[in-house]
């Protein structure tokens, strides 16, 4: 009687799992389709998706230190808001961390730092302050977000977008110059500031892509050093409401990465950026097992 009620249980489970890829969305399966594209043609900075219409922000629509008692406030709130949905999506296991690694990368590093991450999904950000909160104390990662994302987010999450310690760009001169020294002042004063140099998400795309110089930029105007950070994937048994499966995080924190003072800014920026993308490359290929290729014609 009880292998005849596995039996079943394990046809149905089956059966649930056939009915849930065959109903895979179509607007996502266009959305792999278009990195597929994307990849072929090498624009790897390119957004597959479409962003929200983004609005210029403007210096005064802006605190990006919270120093307004106000703006202290709405951050409050906003990670409070944040930490219970995300935290309800792992409990529901459309969100799965399955395990950190290179934790004491992260733990060696004093001060301010750059983390720089792949940027596959709108979750991977918490992932990676979840694997830290239990050795930041009252602090937070701050996070370099694209305009549009503060100035005109997706609903409903503008509210956290514009208040969970999020540091967004902007097309405005003034606005920028405003980012930049802000940036400086959290990075001297022992903040971690979280970037994606990819530029673009591209829905669970699991290998590193070129990256943007930015990230290595502020590392050396502020002489802070980097953390790589690269999130490897797996399928797991669960499913999410597009009929694809949910992704188990491994979170590697890798070899951090150091100004060195014999040589000039712009070849710092150079080999900090290097050897990031290589740090990125080693993890992808002993994780996936498979040598770093593209489709790229």
């Amino acid at each position: 009687m009880r292998f005849q009620h596995l039996t079943t249980l394990s046809i149905k489970n089956w059966f649930c799992k056939l009915k849930v890829n065959m109903e895979k969305s179509a607007n996502r399966l266009k959305i792999l389709k278009k990195i597929e594209e994307y990849e072929r043609d090498g624009k790897f900075d390119i957004d597959v998706e479409d962003d929200p219409e983004t609005y210029e922000l403007l210096p005064n629509k802006v605190d990006y230190t919270n120093k307004k008692l106000f703006s202290k406030i709405k951050s409050y709130f906003a990670n409070r808001i944040a930490v219970s949905f995300f935290e309800k999506l792992i409990r529901q296991k459309q969100f799965i961390i399955e395990e950190v690694t290179g934790i004491e990368n992260f733990l060696s590093v004093k001060g301010g730092a750059i983390i720089t991450c792949n940027h596959f999904n709108p979750c991977d950000s918490y992932a990676v302050w979840r694997s830290v909160r239990e050795y930041m104390g009252k602090k937070r990662i701050w996070r370099v977000i694209r305009e549009g994302n503060y100035t005109n987010p997706p609903k409903p999450f503008g509210f956290i977008m514009r208040n969970c310690n999020t540091l967004p760009l902007s097309s405005n001169f003034e606005t920028m110059k405003k980012f930049y020294s802000s940036l400086d002042l959290l990075l001297k004063r022992g903040e971690k500031v979280l970037i994606y140099p990819e530029q673009a998400m591209w829905w669970n795309y699991r290998k590193p892509r070129p990256l943007k110089k930015g990230a290595f930029k502020f590392a050396v105007t502020s002489e802070v050093p980097v953390v790589p950070v690269f999130i490897t994937m797996k399928d797991s048994e669960f499913f999410d409401g597009e009929g694809f499966p949910v992704q188990k995080y491994h979170v590697n924190f890798l070899k951090p990465i150091y100004i060195d003072p014999a040589l000039s800014k712009g070849e710092n920026l150079e080999k900090m950026c290097k050897e990031n993308f290589d740090e990125w490359k080693k993890c992808y290929e002993k994780f996936y097992g498979t040598e770093l290729a593209y489709l790229t014609k």
